[in-house]
């Protein structure tokens, strides 16, 4: 299937010398939610606004939907909604009021029941009347969605969408963000919760300093990248590992009192039964075990400190 993004080659450096993208290349497949993960000042935003024509790229070509955002700029906008960081709003004017105006700046007639629907969806209907300035920032947050929402976009840009925003709004947020996935949206999201992109994400995108190191299926990422965790709890402390387990790259923690065993989840043997029956003929018993898998947080992690 054709990608509904296409970026090839992008580059943005400011006139300070800063530079912020560094040979993009990037596609984004339709209908898919893509998370770009990154440290603040990695160039996340800056690739968001290039591609929504806020910002001006220094080389490189976009595409979005067959349209290059330079020479057809009014076609590859029309098919964006973008909900950026910052709480921008007309604080004086009234939420169903100013989500139709979004609309109409995309020269779009009036649809009263779409705009009804796209607030009722945010749980936003019984604010319809109210000021922006009596919101709280939830509720501000949502409304910037629902503003990005009202043209009917095929791709929607969500850029740190549940800053400061309580668990609660949060979770009605990721329902109604599947419910535009599984109607044929495309979802770009950058976030600081790594649990929402490991929980949401198709494929996920890690971008440093200006460079995306990585994009790969989230499933694929963890299979590839992750490790798992055999943590032997012993009924006597240890001292020390007995150097004939050496080859296993143990570790003691809690006092002694548990034993960890790190395994590369691509590996064809995981080496766990030459462990326990090392450990056997050491002499060393256990009462129990736990194990834990890497998540999508820890890799990102290793990552970003792999790239530094």
């Amino acid at each position: 299937m054709q990608p509904i993004i296409t970026i090839s080659g992008l580059s943005k450096t400011y006139a300070s010398g800063l530079a912020a993208l560094k040979d993009v290349n990037l596609e984004i497949r339709r209908g898919e939610i893509f998370a770009l993960l990154g440290p603040n000042g990695a160039g996340k935003s800056t690739l968001i606004n290039i591609v929504c024509g806020i910002v001006t790229p220094s080389t490189g070509t976009i595409t979005v939907d067959g349209h290059d955002i330079a020479t057809d700029y009014r076609a590859a906008r029309s098919l964006i909604g973008l909900v950026p960081q910052e709480l921008t709003t007309d604080a004086f004017e009234k939420v169903f009021n100013t989500v139709s105006f979004s609309r109409g700046l995309f020269g779009l007639g009036k649809n009263p029941a779409h705009i009804e629907q796209v607030l009722k969806d945010l749980s936003l209907w019984e604010k319809r009347d109210s000021r922006i300035m009596q919101l709280s920032g939830g509720m501000k947050r949502r409304v910037l969605i629902a503003k990005a929402l009202s043209h009917e976009p095929k791709i929607l840009f969500l850029d740190e969408p549940t800053a400061g925003v309580d668990v609660e709004l949060r979770q009605d947020m990721w329902r109604m963000v599947r419910r535009l996935r599984d109607s044929g949206v495309t979802v770009i999201l950058t976030t600081h919760y790594i649990e929402e992109a490991e929980e949401m994400a198709d494929r996920v995108g890690v971008i440093r300093k200006g460079e995306l190191v990585l994009v790969e299926e989230k499933a694929e990422l963890m299979r590839k990248l992750g490790k798992k965790q055999l943590t032997l709890h012993l009924p006597e402390p240890l001292a020390a590992i007995p150097e004939d387990l050496a080859d296993h790259h143990l570790e003691l923690a809690k006092n002694g009192c548990e034993l960890i065993y790190t395994y590369d989840t691509r590996g064809g043997r995981t080496g766990i039964t030459g462990l326990l029956t090392d450990l056997a003929a050491a002499g060393i018993r256990f009462q129990d075990i736990d194990t834990s898998q890497s998540s999508l947080e820890d890799i990102f992690v290793d990552l970003v400190r792999d790239a530094a």
